[in-house]
Order: C-alpha cells, then sequence, then structure tokens
C-alpha cells in the first residue's frame, strides 16, 4: 500500500498547503501496514491475531491523527469555492412516442409499447364478434395475433366502416406488461420525441375520443394528439377479450 492507502477518511480539494501537511503527517506515522503488514511483506506478527490490518489498533490510531490534524489554511476558502459553483441541471429525459391516425384522430402511444409496424394484410373476422372491438385475427410473421379496433373503443371510428370491412393501411403489433395485440391505423408518421411538459389536459372540446385513456394532449404540426396511457387501454382490451 502506497501512502494514499493510509486510512485517510476525509480528503480536502487539492492545494500546495494541503498537501504539504498532509505529506508532513504521513512522515510522522509509521505506516507500518504498508512494511510488514497486509500491503507489506505480511511479516507482522500481530496479523495473526487481527487478520487485517484494519483491525489493529495502530491503524486505528493513525485514522484519528489524520481526522484531528490542523486545518490547512486554504481548507475553508477552497471547500466555500466549491460548493459556491452553480449546479449543471441535466435537462429532462424526452418522452417518445409513436404518432398514428386512427380515422381523424392523431394519438400516440409510448414507443416501447410496440413491436413492429406491419403493412396492409387479411383480418379473419370471428363469430359473433362484429360489434365487438375485436374485429378477428391476423397473420404476423406465421404467429395469429387478435386484432382490436381501437377506434372503436375511443369512439372515433368513422360510421362508413362500422357497416362492413375496411381497408387499413398500417398494422401496429403492441405489447405491454405480456399482453400482444394489433390494432390498425389509417396512417403512422413514425416516432416523435417531446418533453413531460409539454402535455396539456385535453380540453373538452377534443375529439370524439374517450379521455378517459390519454394522459393528455400534446401539439404536433398544429395538430393536438392524444398520448394514452397504455396500463389503462390495455386493461380495456383485456375486458373486452375476456
Amino acid at each position: 500500500m502506497n501512502p494514499n492507502k493510509s486510512p485517510e477518511l476525509a480528503r480536502a480539494p487539492s492545494s500546495s498547503a494541503a498537501v504539504s501537511n498532509q505529506e508532513h503527517l504521513l512522515a510522522e506515522i509509521e505506516t507500518c501496514w504498508n512494511k510488514i503488514g497486509i500491503y507489506g511483506n505480511g511479516e507482522c506478527g500481530e496479523l495473526e491475531k487481527f487478520v487485517h490490518c484494519r483491525n489493529c489498533p495502530i491503524y486505528s490510531q493513525a485514522a484519528h491523527r489524520l481526522l484531528d490534524r490542523p486545518l490547512p489554511p486554504e481548507y475553508r476558502r477552497e471547500w466555500a469555492v466549491h460548493f459556491a459553483r452553480e449546479e449543471k441541471k441535466t435537462p429532462p429525459a424526452k418522452l417518445s412516442a409513436v404518432l398514428f391516425r386512427v380515422s381523424s384522430e392523431w394519438l400516440a402511444l409510448p414507443t416501447q409499447a410496440f413491436q413492429e409496424i406491419a403493412e396492409r394484410r387479411r383480418v379473419h373476422s370471428l363469430p359473433n364478434r362484429r360489434q365487438s372491438i375485436v374485429l378477428g385475427v391476423v397473420n404476423i410473421r406465421g404467429e395469429l395475433l387478435v386484432c382490436v379496433s381501437l377506434g372503436r373503443l375511443l369512439g372515433v371510428e368513422q360510421a362508413s366502416s362500422l357497416k362492413g370491412p375496411a381497408t387499413y393501411d398500417r398494422f401496429l403489433v403492441a405489447n405491454w406488461e405480456g399482453n400482444r395485440l394489433v390494432f390498425p391505423a389509417d396512417e403512422v408518421q413514425g416516432i416523435h420525441r417531446f418533453q413531460a411538459h409539454e402535455l396539456r389536459e385535453p380540453p373538452a372540446t377534443v375529439a370524439k375520443a374517450n379521455l378517459s385513456y390519454a394522459q393528455g394532449i400534446f401539439i404536433w404540426q398544429q395538430k393536438p394528439v392524444g398520448f394514452l396511457e397504455p396500463s389503462t387501454l390495455f386493461a380495456a382490451f383485456s375486458r373486452s377479450l375476456a
């Protein structure tokens, strides 16, 4: 062990006065742990009793001497300068969301809720499910996943699409807490990042959407976007599938 390995429990900002004082004090202390102790050749007879130098009274006494040493002249001033520095504030991390359009409404969900965006494909309908939010099942990479209508759940689906099969441009494959679902979107814009403070309370005039699923809205290209809360949304889907 070099002098820096001594039981130094407090360290002031570096200065020539502090270094000089420290070196002088270390010269006075018999650092036997560096010579015959655990950091030396290990010939100290007390090691059999104390196992490690840190358990030895000599080591403890050296620590007390270091703690009780007089403060160097520049000690208080240097710490005052240290704590007077202006704290550098790290800007908050941005939220990441996937923007998509269902009917005439722009919506968003956290990016981590999605696994992939699939191209247009056939939805295989299920019996006795025509009026529910379950549209059927779709084949995603050889796996059949339940396809649900986010538009119906939120109440924003156009009346024309309720009368017969609709054609969708994109299918969003989502996974939240182990619940894998697919829902169609008329348009997918991509990933958008924004600060949490940009979220606003949804005004009563925004959309026909069910606002109970929205954390808030943010403005994107002068359009209000409903930022949906995934836990609440997927819980509603699970209830519909039960």
